[in-house]
């Protein structure tokens, strides 16, 4: 055996560029596999951590359409009654208010920079587990003054950061008191103003239903809260309302990640057998172009299946080592685009065991033809040329 793999590494050193070469094509195609599969496995694993860390038991409760397609208002008891459900641990009630934000009066009101205004209640950043930036959250004092709160986007767009600030919210300015970082179960809060409901009722005119109901319950109880919500929260119209589980919209983004990282690799196995098909092609005019040395090996007693095995070999470590260099690329590629991220590095074993399996089994098949063409050539025939 080690005979034969010195014979075979003989063959390879003696046309380096070429034996390079052709195991780089090896390597692209693995290296593609592996750091596809390696960054699908590392953003699950952070979009399982997100959830672990968000909780899967927060649902929010909206107001939808009436029957004849106007827009629904919640009661102004709705979140009330939903925190009365006994395994609902915690609500936070919002709703939107019909006015703009801008970082001065000077700017026009049509420019509104996608930025909603939003009254909230205090509670809201412990139900969404919403982490401040900088500053303060709302309370039952700052709700009721023209205070505001900025999304993490909403702050960005605004050119925002830091507290102390002031922006001109509706037709007077605004503190701004805290800055969210981003609330990845209720995005529509990173684009949000955030001011108290006292607030918008007495210096906007706004009026005191809620819009969306946040709430978080006993994770062993998500079902059976959820099919209550409606009649709980609208009594007379629960066909008028809308309840949905925010985590399921994350988990449903890592389904379509997923999905698309199934096309990726189809362009990876693309590159392998394009790889396997550079091997083929080496190892064909590597026959060719040694058939002096075949036919010597043949009259100082080579049999065929000597041939034939060397000629194999030859195959399989030119496509073994391009797949453990390919792995090994693929692995680092993974590793800086998790860094990049912020991810933790997830690489799956089995991935780098398949990516080793199939360019071996690539350079068997690619090899197998020019070993057999090397195994027929006759002694005679061999030195002839």
């Amino acid at each position: 055996m080690w005979d034969l793999l010195a014979l075979a590494g003989g063959g390879l050193k003696a046309r380096r560029l070429r034996s390079v070469l052709s195991a780089a094509g090896i390597a692209i195609g693995i290296a593609a596999m592996v750091a596809v599969l390696g960054i699908s496995a590392s953003s699950r694993t952070n979009l399982l951590a997100q959830l672990d860390a968000l909780g899967t038991n927060l649902l929010t409760v909206e107001a939808g359409q009436t029957l004849i397609g106007d827009d629904a208002k919640l009661p102004e008891e709705a979140p009330g009654m939903i925190s009365r459900i006994g395994p609902v641990q915690a609500t936070a009630a919002t709703t939107r208010v019909s006015t703009t934000v801008r970082r001065t009066d000077h700017i026009p009101a049509a420019e509104t920079g996608g930025i909603a205004v939003r009254a909230a209640q205090p509670q809201l950043a412990s139900t969404l587990k919403a982490t401040l930036r900088a500053g303060r959250f709302l309370d039952a004092a700052t709700g009721r003054y023209p205070a505001v709160v900025l999304g993490s986007v909403a702050a960005e767009r605004l050119g925002i950061d830091r507290v102390g600030g002031r922006v001109w919210l509706g037709d007077r300015w605004f503190s701004v008191i805290g800055i969210l970082d981003a609330v990845p179960l209720a995005p529509e809060i990173d684009r949000s103003a955030l001011i108290g409901f006292p607030a918008a009722a007495e210096l906007l005119g706004a009026d005191g239903n809620p819009g969306t109901v946040y709430l978080r319950t006993d994770p062993s109880q998500v079902d059976a809260v959820r099919s209550v919500l409606a009649p709980t929260a609208s009594p007379r119209h629960p066909e008028e309302v809308r309840v949905s589980r925010p985590s399921d919209a994350l988990a449903a983004r890592g389904a379509a990640d997923t999905a698309f990282t199934g096309l990726l690799l189809g362009l990876g196995a693309v590159a392998l057998i394009v790889g396997g098909v550079g091997v083929a092609n080496v190892m064909v005019v590597s026959v060719l172009e040694r058939r002096p040395e075949i036919g010597l090996r043949r009259a100082l007693g080579a049999t065929r299946g000597d041939v034939r095995r060397q000629f194999l070999a030859e195959s399989l470590l030119l496509s073994g080592a391009g797949g453990i260099g390919g792995a090994g690329l693929g692995a680092a590629i993974t590793a800086a685009y998790a860094a990049s991220r912020s991810w933790g590095v997830a690489v799956p074993v089995p991935a780098l065991a398949g990516a080793l399996g199939a360019a071996l089994l690539i350079g068997a098949v690619a090899g197998l033809y020019p070993a057999l063409r090397a195994a027929r050539l006759a002694p005679t025939d061999a030195l002839r040329t």
